[in-house]
C-alpha cells in the first residue's frame, strides 16, 4: 500500500482500526440508547439526551492542520405503552481529524414483561455517512496515487442496521447490542476502502442502596469487533437522587472522574461532567479529555400506562 501521513491523528485513527469506527463516551452508563436499540423506552419515561466530548483537549498536529477528536450526540427515546414497546432516534457527529462520521439512527423496541422485570428486543435502522477532507492529508511521496488530484471533501452515505436485547429489573440491568450488521463499505478510490465492521457492546449495572439517601451503582461496558476488545469499569455514588460522583477506568487508556447534579424541583434536568486523564501513550496525546452531558425527562402522564419497574431514585 502506498504510504501516507494522515494529518495529526493517523497513528491512532486508521480507518480500519477498531476504536475509530464507533464513537467513544466516558459517561456510557448514562447513554445506553447509543449502545443498544433495545433500551428505547425501557425506563418508562420520555428522555432527551445530549453529549459533547472533546478528546485530548488542546492537541495540535505537528503539521498545523487537523486537531483533537470531538463528538456530539443528541437522542430521544420514549415508551409506547399501547404496543408494549418503545421508540427513539439519535444523531451523532464524530470528527476525527480529516475524517468525519455522521449517523442518523431510528430504533424500535418491543418490551416483554416478566413478573417484575422487563426483557426488551430492539432494532436500529439508519444511515452512516463518512466524509474525507483531502486538504488535510499530506503524502510522503508527491506522486501518491491515492491523493493525486484530490482536493476538498468527499462524502458517502450507506445504510446501517443494528439489533439488541436489554434486560431490566429494579436492582440491575444487562444488555447486548450488535452494530453494523450490514457491514456497509465505503469506497473512496484506490486502497481507501473502509467497511463498517460488526461490533458488539455488552453493558451492565447494579443499583445498591446503602441507605435511604445513598445509592452505589457499579457499571461495565465491553466493546469488541470480534478481533480486539476493550472495556470500561465504573462506580457511581448518588446522594439523595440529586448529586452524583464516581470513578471509572478505561482499559489501557484513561482514569476518569465523573460528577453530576440534578436541577429543577422535580430533578428532571441533569447535568454531568467527566474528566479523562490519559495514562498510556501520553507523549503522543494531550493528557485530558472532557465530556459534558445534559438530559431532560419529560413529565409522566399518569394515564399513559404502567411504567417500568425501576429504582425511583436513579433514573439515568
Amino acid at each position: 500500500m502506498t504510504k501516507k501521513v494522515l494529518i495529526g491523528l493517523f497513528t491512532f485513527m486508521s480507518v480500519t482500526g477498531f476504536a475509530q469506527q464507533d464513537a467513544q463516551f466516558t459517561q456510557y452508563m448514562f447513554n445506553n440508547l447509543f449502545y443498544n436499540p433495545a433500551y428505547a423506552g425501557v425506563d418508562g419515561i420520555t428522555k432527551l439526551s445530549a453529549f459533547h466530548r472533546s478528546q485530548w483537549l488542546g492537541y495540535q498536529s505537528s503539521f498545523g492542520d487537523g486537531g483533537a477528536p470531538t463528538t456530539q450526540f443528541f437522542g430521544v427515546n420514549a415508551p409506547i405503552f399501547k404496543i408494549k414497546g418503545g421508540a427513539g432516534f439519535y444523531v451523532l457527529n464524530d470528527q476525527l481529524g480529516p475524517q468525519n462520521n455522521l449517523e442518523a439512527q431510528g430504533m424500535f423496541a418491543y418490551h416483554l414483561g416478566i413478573k417484575d422485570t422487563k426483557l426488551s428486543f430492539g432494532m436500529k435502522v439508519g444511515i452512516y455517512s463518512q466524509t474525507l477532507n483531502y486538504d488535510m492529508y499530506r503524502a510522503i511521496h508527491p506522486d501518491d496515487e491515492q491523493l493525486k488530484d484530490k482536493t476538498g471533501k468527499d462524502s458517502q452515505i450507506r445504510p446501517d442496521l443494528s439489533a439488541g436485547v436489554f434486560y431490566r429489573t429494579e436492582k440491575y440491568y444487562a444488555g447486548i447490542g450488535f452494530n453494523h450488521l450490514l457491514k456497509s463499505e465505503f469506497d473512496f478510490g484506490g486502497s481507501a476502502r473502509n467497511a463498517l465492521e460488526n461490533h458488539m457492546n455488552i453493558t451492565g449495572g447494579y443499583f445498591y442502596d446503602v441507605n435511604f439517601d445513598l445509592q452505589i451503582n457499579p457499571t461495565i461496558l465491553v466493546k469488541t469487533d470480534f478481533n480486539e476488545y476493550s472495556f470500561d469499569l465504573g462506580i457511581i455514588a448518588t446522594l439523595k437522587n440529586t448529586m452524583w460522583g464516581g470513578l471509572s477506568f478505561r482499559q489501557s487508556e484513561a482514569a476518569i472522574l465523573i460528577l453530576g447534579y440534578s436541577l429543577l424541583k422535580d430533578k428532571s434536568l441533569k447535568l454531568g461532567y467527566a474528566l479523562d486523564y490519559v495514562i498510556k501513550d501520553q507523549d503522543a496525546k494531550q493528557a485530558t479529555s472532557h465530556e459534558l452531558m445534559l438530559t431532560y425527562e419529560l413529565p409522566v402522564n399518569p394515564g399513559s400506562g404502567k411504567k417500568i419497574v425501576r429504582t425511583p431514585r436513579y433514573r439515568h
